[in-house]
């Protein structure tokens, strides 16, 4: 299928369920599926996000600018991840936990507003990597309209440019405990201490980048074409400094560049966008 016919298929597949709540983030791919919604049902597509401590507020703020750019409805909800042990624990499969509070939540708003069906912005590209978020998709019954359009990352960023969204070519962001090694527990100050670190590091202009938190340290990861401009404009010092007066004792700069995923190279066969 040409691109055009993978968007028409979208809208169609959308206006054929009626009414949906959308778990959307912001990022391009649940924006798109917001656009095709907003488009064919217009008040009949509520757009929900979950808002904890895991969500950067510069997510949650460019997704409110964005539902607000498209006139849709847009909710957002606490979601309490949170208080699970099961969560905190940080087990591989993570992100279940916290996918699982968020459907709950979802559904509850979907039947309150007698909204049919409940959808994501899962892409074919999603399908091969490292989720445990889909298995909590199945349970709740969440649709997948990309996938069902056969709708590849680079398709999504395609169209999203062609409808003039904003964040069509927007880095891919998980949440912030993404940025702690499995196994290693998930705290609120920990999650405090990455999103500072990483808010600071977005207004030195870098766009794609991790900080990853390993115990007391900041591991860095900026793209490879990025490290020359850090290193040439004598960043690390200030970047150190801030750091440290964040709570990071130490603060080291990946010689290998911004790769996503990097964590669940602990995990056999896994592969991801953390």
């Amino acid at each position: 299928m040409t691109l055009d016919q993978k968007a028409q298929k979208l809208q169609s597949l959308l206006r054929e369920m009626g009414s949906v709540a959308i778990a959307y983030s912001g990022g391009v791919d649940s924006a798109l599926v917001l656009a095709a919604a907003h488009s064919v049902l217009g008040k009949n597509a509520v757009a929900v996000t979950a808002d904890s401590a895991s969500l950067a507020r510069r997510e949650l703020n460019t997704a409110g600018r964005l539902a607000e750019k498209l006139g849709a409805d847009h909710r957002v909800l606490s979601t309490h991840e949170m208080a699970s042990p099961d969560y905190t624990a940080n087990p591989v499969n993570r992100c279940y936990h916290c996918k699982s509070e968020l459907y709950s939540q979802l559904r509850r708003l979907a039947d309150e507003r007698g909204l049919k069906h409940l959808v994501n912005g899962t892409n074919l590209d999603d399908l091969g990597d490292h989720r445990p978020g889909l298995a909590a998709a199945r349970e709740y019954g969440v649709l997948s309209p990309l996938c069902d359009a056969g709708m590849s990352k680079q398709d999504v960023r395609d169209l999203a440019r062609q409808w003039g969204l904003p964040v069509w070519d927007k880095p891919a962001m998980p949440c912030l405990s993404s940025r702690i090694p499995y196994g290693d527990a998930i705290t609120i100050e920990k999650l405090a201490m990455i999103e500072r670190a990483e808010d600071y590091l977005v207004s030195l202009g870098f766009r794609q980048l991790r900080v990853r938190h390993l115990g007391e340290s900041a591991r860095i990861e900026l793209l490879q074409d990025d490290l020359p401009r850090f290193y040439r404009e004598k960043l690390f010092d200030g970047v150190r400094r801030h750091f440290r007066e964040i709570g990071f004792t130490d603060v080291v700069v990946d010689p290998r560049g911004f790769q996503s995923g990097r964590l669940n190279e602990a995990i056999p066969s896994a592969s991801g966008s953390q």
